[in-house]
């Protein structure tokens, strides 16, 4: 999956800094929102499964405090171990749900067509733009 997201991301990252004329910009967002939505419910998912198996480690942790028995440690050491890579996996789709959201901006901004709704009101507050 990961390798997925950072292919589509980089496909849109050569489109939106190729600086040329996207002749079906509509079309392109309308994608853009159903990848976003895909995206985001996997993401809703590994971070379900992620906290589900975090609080599971936790409970064997616990069990080991009190029943000291090298099937127990191991089991917890093998958990750990697991835990790492569901937790950069998850990092992972954070991370490119959230560049996605910044390119569907600068789709926006290119359309010119932004919502008065996205321009924040608070007074000192600044933003910064976004990379190229």
């Amino acid at each position: 999956m990961g390798k997925k997201l950072k292919a589509y991301i980089l496909s849109l990252q050569k489109l939106l800094e190729s600086n040329t004329d996207i002749p079906d910009i509509d079309s392109l967002k309308s994608e853009l929102l159903t990848e976003i939505q895909f995206w985001q419910h996997e993401r809703l998912i590994h971070l379900l499964v992620t906290i589900l198996f975090a609080l599971l480690t936790m409970s064997v942790f616990i069990v080991l405090l009190f029943y000291r028995e090298l099937s127990v440690l191991i089991l917890l050491a093998a958990l750990l171990a697991l835990m790492i890579p569901y937790i950069r996996h998850y990092y992972i789709l954070e991370n490119g749900v959230q560049t996605l959201y910044t390119f569907y901006e600068e789709l926006t901004k290119r359309q010119k067509k932004l919502p008065e709704s996205c321009i924040p009101t608070l007074k000192g507050v600044k933003i910064k733009p976004l990379p190229k």
